[in-house]
């Protein structure tokens, strides 16, 4: 007797909204788009929030390739899975990671969150507790973890230490978070934005410099601020040329600067070769150098146990249908981080 193996119902092709950008720098298009099953090891997501980070709005004024999707930092909820997916089941509660860890390969692909649904590989999610606010920690998945993880993983902030952080969205925000949690004794901010110095204090900032009201150049006012230099810098603007200010404004001997912005022009980093002669350091940082399946899972349980600041960076909740909203939010620098509410 030949018995017949049952049929398994294979995903379908979904129609969603999703927010298209078809030109640089101009409005956002919600349409419909269609969604593709999951393929082997991927995942298909519906995506409940998505908030807006910078590097979003430096790709949307400047990315050649159009159409395109943006969007990175977000939740969702596992709607289906593809083949030799054994990770991830229908329902999990995800965080979406735009570099990946699938522990088999050394980079893998990354994400478009700007939709009702996305697929993704399953080495670009990070599963997480069903009683977590997806609406509150999709801003672990890029921001607030890559600044944390600059100031922990990347600078190793010794307490007591001097710091000076340049750019106080977000990522700043969060380095200054985590010098704080350090035990960094001075953490001054800089920023051309007069009204970030006071809301930058609830993050640890101990001292604002606003460059426009100094006579001085910002690298020596920090000088005579750190008696010779901060221990610390961190680039968070995406301003090549503010590496140069940044490596000036370290101390002679072990100066640290580290670099985390995203640049919107001028990639190239220029520096006279004396700076390192002092004995100063330049590092990159890349999402803070969390391992996402390894380490965000630590990140969201320190959140529950208020243990870090994650509520606090978020200014502005908006509707989907509001998206073009959230980006001129961000790029007037009226918000810190803007969530984007996918679901009615």
């Amino acid at each position: 007797m030949q018995m017949s193996l049952p049929c398994v119902k294979q995903p379908d092709v979904i129609t969603c909204k999703a927010a298209v950008a078809w030109e640089a720098g101009k409005p956002l298009v919600i349409e419909e788009v269609n969604v593709n099953p999951p393929q082997a090891m991927e995942i298909r997501i519906k995506v409940v929030c998505t908030s807006l980070c910078r590097s979003d709005i430096t790709a949307w004024e400047s990315q050649a390739i159009f159409p395109r999707i943006f969007g990175h930092e977000a939740t969702g909820i596992v709607e289906s899975v593809g083949q030799g997916v054994t990770e991830f089941t229908e329902g999990d509660h995800v965080l979406t990671v735009f570099i990946g860890e699938c522990g088999k390969c050394r980079q893998c692909t990354s994400v478009s969150s700007f939709s009702e649904y996305t697929v993704v590989h399953s080495g670009c999610a990070v599963k997480i507790s069903s009683v977590v606010p997806l609406e509150k920690v999709c801003l672990l998945s890029c921001g607030v973890a890559a600044g944390l993880g600059a100031a922990w993983n990347v600078a190793d902030i010794s307490n007591g230490s001097s710091v000076v952080i340049f750019g106080l969205g977000t990522v700043g925000l969060s380095v200054a978070q985590g010098a704080k949690l350090r035990g960094a004794s001075q953490i001054i901010g800089v920023d051309t934005n007069p009204e970030k110095g006071e809301n930058a204090k609830a993050f640890g900032i101990t001292a604002f410099i606003n460059p426009h009201d100094s006579k001085d150049p910002i690298q020596q006012v920090i000088k005579n601020l750190t008696d010779g230099g901060a221990d610390y810098s961190f680039e968070c603007i995406g301003d090549t040329g503010m590496v140069t200010t940044a490596l000036q404004a370290c101390c002679d001997g072990w100066g640290l600067t580290v670099t985390l912005g995203v640049p919107k022009v001028k990639p190239e980093v220029t520096a006279h070769y004396g700076i390192f002669l002092t004995g100063r350091t330049l590092k990159g940082s890349l999402f803070g150098g969390w391992k996402p399946k390894s380490d965000l899972p630590s990140l969201v349980d320190m959140y529950t146990k208020k243990e870090i600041q994650v509520d606090e960076y978020i200014t502005h909740n908006l509707p989907f249908e509001d998206v073009n909203k959230a980006f001129n939010l961000m790029r007037e620098g009226k918000c810190l981080r803007c969530v984007i509410h996918m679901a009615k």
